[in-house]
C-alpha cells in the first residue's frame, strides 16, 4: 500500500489550472511531492505501441523539458507517456503522472516500477479516484482531462487513429492548452493522428526549444557537442559544418547513408535542436 493524501478543489493545495478546467475533479488523491502541483508542467502523450522514432522523440522531449526546468505530466502508460517520464527522470527532472485506477491498483503494472522511480527523485502521482479503485476502461478518458488541465501545453509525439491520446488533444484544445504534435511519416499508422492534429491546426513540433520558449520559459543552453549525437548523426553534423550548411543531397553524397535514413536523422536532430531547415538547405542551429 502506498501513502496518499487527499486534496479537495476548495483547498489550497489544490492547482489552480485544474480548478479552471471544465468539470474539474472534486477531489485528487496524491503520493509524493505535491508541490509539484504548482510548477510549470507540459503533458507529453503518445501511442502505447509506439516506434524506435516515436520512443527516441518522447525521450528527447522528456530530458529538454525536464533541462529547462519543466515539470513533465503524462498518463503513466506504456510506449510514449513512459519514455518521457524516462527521459526527464534522465535529466534528474520531476514528473507527474496522471492514473485512471486508484494508486494501489496502477493500471498498467508494467509501469509501476517507473512510478516508484519516479516518487524516489521527488515526483507526484495523482488520480481523482480512492486508492482502492481498480481501473477499468471508462476511467481513462476521464483522466485524460486531467493530463491536459495540469499542463499549460499539450505535445503528441505518436497517434493512432483510434488513439485516446486524440482525446487528450481534445480536452487540451477545449481547456485552451496549446497542443503541438510531432510529424511524422504519413504512411505510419502510428503517425497519422499526429498529422492530422497538425492538419487540423495543432502546432507541429520541429524543434522542442520553440515550445519551451512558447510558454515563456528559458530552454537551457548547451553546447551542440552535448547533445548526444551518435555516430550517424555526427557524420551528418560534420558534413554541414564543413559546408556552412548542406542540402539532403549533399548530406547523402558526404555520408554515404541512404536517403530514408539521412531523412530520418536530420528530422530527429531538428527536433533536438541541433539543426534548422531553411530554403531547401539545412543548417547547424545557433
Amino acid at each position: 500500500m502506498i501513502e496518499t493524501v487527499k486534496i479537495d478543489i476548495d483547498s489550497i493545495e489544490y492547482p489552480a489550472r485544474l480548478r479552471e478546467i471544465p468539470n474539474p475533479p472534486e477531489k485528487l488523491y496524491c503520493t509524493g511531492n505535491t508541490e509539484l502541483l504548482k510548477t510549470r508542467s507540459v503533458g507529453v502523450v503518445g501511442a502505447r505501441k509506439n516506434t524506435v522514432y516515436g520512443k527516441n522523440v518522447a525521450l528527447m522531449i522528456g530530458r529538454r523539458l525536464a533541462e529547462s526546468g519543466l515539470t513533465v505530466t503524462s498518463g503513466l502508460a506504456l510506449g510514449i507517456d513512459g519514455y518521457s517520464h524516462e527521459g526527464a527522470l534522465e535529466a534528474d527532472g520531476k514528473v507527474i503522472g496522471v492514473l485512471g485506477s486508484g494508486i494501489d491498483h496502477m493500471t498498467p503494472q508494467r509501469n509501476r516500477s517507473l512510478m516508484r522511480k519516479g516518487l524516489e527523485c521527488g515526483g507526484l502521482v495523482v488520480s481523482e479516484y480512492s486508492p482502492e479503485t481498480e481501473g477499468f476502461k471508462g476511467n481513462f478518458p476521464a483522466r485524460n482531462r486531467i493530463i491536459s488541465g495540469l499542463s499549460e501545453a499539450l505535445v503528441v509525439v505518436e497517434a493512432g487513429l483510434n488513439s485516446g491520446s486524440l482525446i487528450t488533444a481534445k480536452c487540451a484544445s477545449d481547456q485552451g492548452r496549446t497542443v503541438y504534435a510531432v510529424p511524422g511519416n504519413i504512411n505510419s499508422q502510428t503517425s497519422i493522428g499526429c498529422n492530422l492534429l497538425i492538419r487540423d491546426g495543432a502546432v507541429p513540433l520541429i524543434i522542442i526549444d520553440d515550445l519551451i520558449r512558447d510558454i515563456g520559459a528559458v530552454p537551457k543552453q548547451t553546447d551542440i557537442a552535448d547533445n548526444n549525437l551518435d555516430t550517424d548523426e555526427r557524420r551528418i553534423f560534420d558534413v554541414i559544418r564543413q559546408m556552412s550548411g548542406a542540402t539532403m543531397e549533399e548530406i547523402i553524397s558526404g555520408t554515404g547513408l541512404s536517403p530514408g535514413l539521412a531523412n530520418s536523422l536530420v528530422t530527429v536532430m531538428e527536433i533536438k535542436g541541433v539543426v534548422e531547415s531553411y530554403a531547401g538547405r539545412i543548417y547547424l542551429s545557433r
